[in-house]
């Protein structure tokens, strides 16, 4: 199932890690970013901009990372 804007996503560790991404972070991540669900807002590429429900900048995330929450 593709990844759309609007849609509610969560962040697949196993893929996150060892990622440039994940090399590019402060390794010491906020647990709402695997345990929580963020929205898309935007798509751009392989990536997605994400909003997480927590007074927090938007993050850019590879699509390959993120699966769709129902």
């Amino acid at each position: 199932m593709a990844i759309k804007k609007g849609d509610l996503v969560r962040l697949i560790l196993e893929k996150f890690e060892n990622s440039i991404e994940a090399q590019a972070s402060d390794r010491r991540l906020p647990p709402y970013v695997f345990d929580g669900t963020g929205e898309v807002v935007e798509i751009s590429g392989n990536y997605a901009q994400i909003k997480f429900r927590v007074p927090t900048p938007t993050v850019w995330l590879a699509l390959e990372q993120l699966e769709a929450v129902a």
